[in-house]
């Protein structure tokens, strides 16, 4: 820490300079997104997952406004996006986290260029945003199963409930 600043701050990246920090790291770079609203471990056990994919991983994050417009309901996020991104970037498996507003994070994808792209199991692989891209320069494309079934929405009901 210098200055009072979490070294995993560094790893925050603005979408406008994502295609120039992803050239400097590791590859294969593995590319990934979500809201990520209330972190539990099956996003945790899923990220790690996606590491083990490549050398390195970027998370990209919905915006808030993102994330209100999936339906999740009214007071979705719970969690801001700048607090979103410091618990995602603080995990040890996640090599820098951005951020989209578009409904999707296909204009991200085409910008970095992942040699892998993951998304959770729930998703497969025919309809994961920008697989037809990756896959076209020779990339691939994974849908992780779900280790631990969790999920964010059954976490606010139970909190709900009490």
């Amino acid at each position: 820490m210098r200055g009072g600043v979490p070294a995993f701050e560094a790893k925050i990246c603005p979408p406008d300079q994502l295609a120039a920090r992803r050239a400097a790291l590791p590859g294969p770079v593995v590319f990934t997104n979500g809201c990520f609203d209330i972190v539990h471990r099956g996003h945790v056990t899923c990220l790690a997952q996606a590491r083990a994919l490549g050398g390195s991983l970027i998370v990209a994050l919905n915006t808030d406004a993102s994330v209100r417009r999936q339906g999740k309901g009214d007071d979705r996020p719970v969690n801001a996006l700048e607090d979103r991104a410091a618990v995602i970037a603080a995990l040890e498996s996640v090599s820098l986290v951005t951020w989209f507003d578009a409904d999707t994070p296909l204009d991200l994808i085409l910008a970095c260029t992942p040699d892998v792209l993951a998304k959770g199991g729930d998703w497969p692989v025919e309809r994961i945003v920008g697989a037809a891209d990756v896959l076209a320069r020779g990339g691939r494309v994974e849908s992780i199963a779900f280790e631990h079934e969790r999920s964010t929405t059954a976490l606010l009901r139970k909190i709900r409930s009490l």
